[in-house]
């Protein structure tokens, strides 16, 4: 046993000095069969790894050991050949020849090195995996809140809204000041059935009654927090400036906070426009039909749907430290101002009333024929006016301290459905015309913060009147939401990390005409997203 080790270890020690022989000489032409040569010394040693008389370590080094070897050989004799001095010389160009096994042996590591980087990265999976997995992207948020609601000295005792029963709506608190903790969590998935049909789902906490807020405040005796679906619908793009989206959709308008909730979903159709004429200029342009509200009409029930068509056209500019942007829209609400019942039927136009307000839109009884008040029988307050919106948005975003930005915007709004001799004749009532709204917002910083050190600080005053929008439907934070309001928001955000940045906001805000309610809102929130 002792002998036929000493022979194997004699053998490799010979192979070794071939192979180091071998890749040293390198003369033209003896080239190819000395390849040949050592394509055959290298199969034995791999041979002798097998069997076990050379470890797979030692083979390696000497492996290593005679490629620098050859390497060398051939540098010197790269530099000892002679150099072409003159035109017509036959320049000679040599390909040095790759064994066929050590090619599958190359193509074999780099696979394994590609896919090792591909796994730590995330861009790509060990094995098969199905082919439709690769049409998905997944999407979410969580956000944690700390929200002070403040009541300022001077308010109107806890009340019902009303001023002749104008306002109508229902405040439990208006003097002593709230704490709440509260949270949002949104999860979503972005689908692509094809090449120009796409779609999304996506579930959010929140009141499944409360078409604007996702928030869930926290509190263990509220028991499980309910996980709704507010994103549901499907986009067709037809050509790069054209598409068309159906289903519960995000709100398809260039929009501030001013007339639209920045949580509230659109059901419906929306169809936009986007054709670009140069590098600099551009337009958009979006028409949409979308239910507000689907009742049934019979016999004893004579309400029609509600419904919101909308328009809006406008203009893009670009340079190459600027852009520019301005915005033309009309929203027009179709049965939402409520219908008073006939004498003798308080059924028949019970089902105008809305069913989701905040405060602020001026509002009558639709039973007052039958001597019904306003908040009574099952709260029958219909809406005083007609809402027909018309809204000009503009933005001017300069890019010249890169990476700061700073953007400022404008957005003014007008119902030109409000008309006084109609509401009286309609209601029975006169009202003050209150129909116009208007907010201007600075930002300085980057335009979203969404890695570290990113910041940014902006500021707004706003001034809402009571019936210049749907009062269900704008913004639920500043003045707890609602119309007939006014004052300024101040606030920050900071990157703290990749994809996580902290928020704090000031809303202080003040009715315009009704009874006194003044609210103040301090919010600190911790986002996160993926």
């Amino acid at each position: 046993m002792e002998m036929e080790q000493q022979l194997k270890s004699a053998m490799a020690g010979l192979l070794a000095a071939g192979l180091l022989m071998v890749t040293t000489m390198v003369h033209a032409n003896e080239r190819e069969s000395l390849e040949q040569l050592r394509t055959t010394t290298l199969s034995l040693i791999e041979l002798l790894v097998e069997e076990g008389v050379l470890s797979k370590s030692k083979a390696d080094q000497l492996i290593k050991q005679a490629e620098a070897s050859r390497q060398a050989a051939l540098a010197k004799e790269a530099d000892a050949a002679p150099q072409s001095s003159g035109e017509g010389e036959e320049k000679v160009v040599r390909v040095q020849y790759v064994p066929e096994h050590v090619k599958n042996e190359l193509r074999e590591e780099i696979k394994q090195e590609v896919m090792a980087k591909a796994q730590s990265e995330g861009w790509a999976y060990p094995g098969s995996i199905p082919e439709w997995l690769n049409r998905i992207e997944w999407t979410g948020d969580l956000r944690l809140r700390y929200e002070l609601d403040s009541f300022p000295q001077g308010n109107t005792l806890p009340f019902r809204l009303q001023g002749s029963e104008l306002r109508n709506v229902n405040i439990s608190n208006t003097t002593e000041d709230r704490n709440r903790l509260r949270v949002r969590a949104r999860l979503g998935a972005n689908i692509k059935a094809n090449d120009w049909l796409t779609g999304g789902i996506r579930m959010t906490t929140g009141s499944t009654t409360d078409p604007l807020s996702p928030n869930q405040t926290l509190e263990n005796t509220n028991g499980k927090f309910s996980f709704a679906l507010d994103r549901a619908f499907l986009k067709a793009q037809f050509y790069p400036w054209l598409s068309i989206s159906g289903g519960r959709i995000a709100n398809p308008w260039f929009h501030t906070d001013l007339v639209w909730d920045p949580d509230l979903a659109f059901d419906g159709v929306a169809v936009a426009f986007t054709p670009r004429f140069s590098d600099a200029w551009s337009a958009f342009g979006t028409i949409g039909a979308f239910p507000v509200e689907s009742i049934q009409t019979s016999d004893t029930n004579k309400v029609k749907d509600k419904w919101l068509f909308g328009g809006q056209a406008g203009i893009e500019w670009k340079s190459s430290q600027t852009t520019a942007k301005l915005g033309v829209a009309l929203y027009d609400y179709e049965h939402v101002e409520g219908t008073p019942n006939p004498v003798g039927d308080s059924t028949a136009y019970a089902a105008s009333a809305p069913v989701f307000r905040q405060k602020g839109n001026n509002t009558f009884s639709i039973d007052y024929l039958n001597g019904g008040q306003c908040g009574t029988n099952n709260g029958l307050c219909g809406l005083a006016s007609k809402f027909r919106e018309l809204d000009l948005t503009g933005q001017v975003d300069l890019a010249a301290f890169n990476p700061i930005h700073v953007i400022l915007t404008g957005d003014y709004v007008r119902n030109i459905g409000f008309d006084k001799n109609e509401i009286l004749t309609r209601t029975g009532n006169l009202y003050q015309k209150e129909d116009k709204g208007y907010q201007v917002k600075l930002v300085v910083g980057m335009p979203e913060v969404t890695k570290r050190y990113d910041w940014q600080v902006f500021g707004s005053y706003k001034r809402l009147e009571a019936d210049a929008v749907l009062d269900g439907f704008t913004d639920s934070d500043f003045h707890l939401g609602g119309t007939d309001t006014k004052g300024w928001t101040l606030g920050a955000s900071y990157g703290v990390d990749k994809n996580t940045w902290l928020t704090a906001r000031w809303f202080s805000a003040d009715e315009i005409s009704g009874p006194p309610l003044a609210i103040d809102v301090l919010m600190f929130d911790l986002n996160a997203k993926f």
